[in-house]
């Protein structure tokens, strides 16, 4: 018959057993709740307020500190017991050195030698967070309590790196539609449809970079016989672009039709982007006038790469005009080109994308050859040109990739 030791012991060690069911219920159920409220997406502060509350009240832990990942950094999301100017220590140098979970004893870090564990968490063999865990008594049975810990921070970190994805996966999806309307936009602010007349006509080609990209041109017929066409640049990318190119474009046609000089034209066109971007953007542009009836060309060069003019007389650079357009409030000087074309002429006109192009020798497709390419292909329609340029360009560019946009403006006058 047992005594009353015996029986004394086995009470004790009942409400021993008794006290560590409770206790595992309470940590089963504040599990069930932070699962919970994973899935009624809890916000990333609110999740971790509740591990942070768990691991200090049902597991009992005095000192920890929580590390997710934010971009490429590292940033404490929760951390107790341990004071904030150990914690704005930078250990993500560090942190990568923990592949597994770690005993931490004899560590000289000034921050990590305050834990004794180092739970390391992964997630398609990619670290995703690291708790640090410490201030454990000798008479705790630490082997359950990082089991459990292990298991309660792989729920939180798995979670919030879902967040993570999703928040990033929503900003792409933005990015994708803001691209798609800027896309869109510039496609109305293409012309269509190019003049094929008589005495002359323009033919395009217009690559935008992903379909979206920062060329411009443009054309007006005037009933006097004269046509003005231009090509541009705008710095950025994007729906700003696309915005500065929508209201580029109106300036561009409520100054041209006011029909004043080209430098007046100019002065007026900077004047009011300027306004418009406070200097903080700008646009390489080149305008050009053609009179049919005097066979004149007038043009200003605001910053962009030469065109070229060539007729049976050579070939001339449109290289006059003034600095780009938006960063000045005014431009200092507008210096208005002047040549009087005779016989069938190109005048061939196109942005940087173009000579940025590559083949596989990292050979750049240069101004040069452009030039020379005009030279023995000015006599050609200007659709025409442009179907010939088209495939010199693939045949030079071979596998490589367009690096950016470009567009080139093609006008022929016949003779």
């Amino acid at each position: 018959m047992p005594g009353f030791s015996d029986i004394k012991k086995r009470l004790s060690k009942i409400e021993s057993l008794e006290r560590e069911l409770n206790l595992k219920q309470l940590q089963v159920n504040r599990l069930l709740n932070i699962t919970q409220a994973i899935n009624n997406n809890v916000s990333a502060e609110g999740l971790f307020e509740m591990y942070r509350s768990f691991l200090s009240w049902e597991i009992g832990v005095s000192k920890m500190a929580l590390y997710v990942r934010k971009e490429e950094e590292w940033l404490c999301a929760s951390s107790i017991g341990i004071k904030p100017e150990l914690l704005e220590m930078d250990i993500c140098e560090t942190l990568p050195t923990f592949t597994r979970l770690r005993n931490l004893e004899g560590h000289e870090h000034p921050l990590i030698k305050e834990f004794d564990v180092v739970i390391p968490v992964r997630h398609k063999e990619e670290a995703i967070a690291y708790v640090f865990i410490g201030g454990f008594g000798e008479d705790e049975d630490m082997y359950n309590k990082v089991q459990f810990i292990t298991t309660i921070t792989n729920v939180i970190a798995v979670a919030i790196e879902n967040k993570r994805l999703f928040k990033r996966q929503l900003e792409q999806e933005r990015l994708k539609k803001e691209m798609e309307l800027a896309s869109e936009v510039q496609r109305m602010l293409i012309p269509k449809t190019l003049p094929h007349k008589a005495a002359y006509e323009l033919a395009s080609i217009y690559k935008p970079h992903l379909g979206v990209g920062g060329d411009y041109f443009d054309f007006m017929e005037f009933p006097d016989g004269k046509i003005v066409f231009c090509v541009g640049d705008i710095s950025g990318k994007g729906v700003a672009a696309a915005l500065l190119m929508a209201n580029f474009q109106a300036n561009f046609h409520t100054s041209i039709n006011k029909q004043a000089r080209l430098d007046e034209f100019i002065r007026d066109l900077n004047h009011s982007l300027n306004l418009i971007t406070g200097g903080e953007r700008f646009i390489t542009f080149f305008i050009a006038e053609y009179n049919i009836n005097e066979r004149t060309l007038q043009y200003v060069n605001a910053g962009h790469n030469p065109p070229v003019l060539v007729s049976d007389n050579g070939l001339v650079l449109l290289n006059k005009g003034c600095t780009i357009l938006g960063s000045f409030r005014k431009l200092p000087e507008v210096e208005v080109g002047r040549i009087q074309i005779e016989g069938e002429a190109i005048i061939f006109s196109f942005t940087d994308g173009l000579t940025d192009l590559q083949n596989r020798e990292n050979e750049f497709l240069s101004e040069r050859i452009l030039y020379e390419f005009v030279e023995q292909n000015y006599r050609r329609s200007a659709s025409s040109f442009n179907e010939l340029l088209m495939e010199h360009i693939e045949h030079f560019k071979g596998a490589e990739k367009y690096p950016d946009d470009f567009t080139v403006l093609t006008c022929k006058v016949t003779a």
